[in-house]
């Protein structure tokens, strides 16, 4: 028997059409954050490490939010009140999967010291952030209620 929670609006994108959007986005906010990393690296040699991660962070931020809104949780606009209470949300979930990122990324820096570890790292960081962040996001930031 079905029920509304498990009836598909028409047009709504498959579970795993969703999946793979989240998932897609991860991976191409996951390389903007390298590339700018990477950026600031060949710019401001002298302090590689923090900067980098912060920039990195912060242009990934901005690309995942963006894609996540539009193509994972078709979101629209509603109100700037609701838009800030979402890109708050949205932070603070961010801030918390980060630190799990960030952990990764320094720990496999710190133990190994090359640029192929400290991304590594990053990469299995922001994994396994990406999944704790879909579940936080999908029950408190974009809470979309279909028909």
């Amino acid at each position: 028997m079905l029920d509304a929670s498990t009836v598909r609006p028409v047009g709504a994108p498959s579970a795993s059409a969703t999946a793979f959007r989240y998932v897609l986005f991860a991976i191409i906010s996951t390389l903007v954050n390298f590339m700018a990393q990477h950026l600031v690296v060949v710019t401001l040699p002298f302090a590689p490490l923090t900067l980098s991660i912060l920039f990195g962070t912060a242009a990934g931020f901005a690309v995942k939010y963006v894609l996540d809104k539009k193509w994972v949780f078709e979101d629209d606009y509603t109100t700037g009140r609701d838009e800030m209470r979402k890109v708050s949300l949205y932070a603070l979930f961010s801030v918390a999967t980060t630190a799990v990122f960030w952990a990764f990324e320094i720990s496999a820096w710190m133990i190994w010291q090359t640029d192929l570890a400290k991304y590594t790292g990053g990469a299995v960081g922001l994994a396994i952030g990406y999944c704790a962040k879909y579940a936080l996001d999908r029950r408190f930031v974009f809470r979309t209620e279909r028909a």
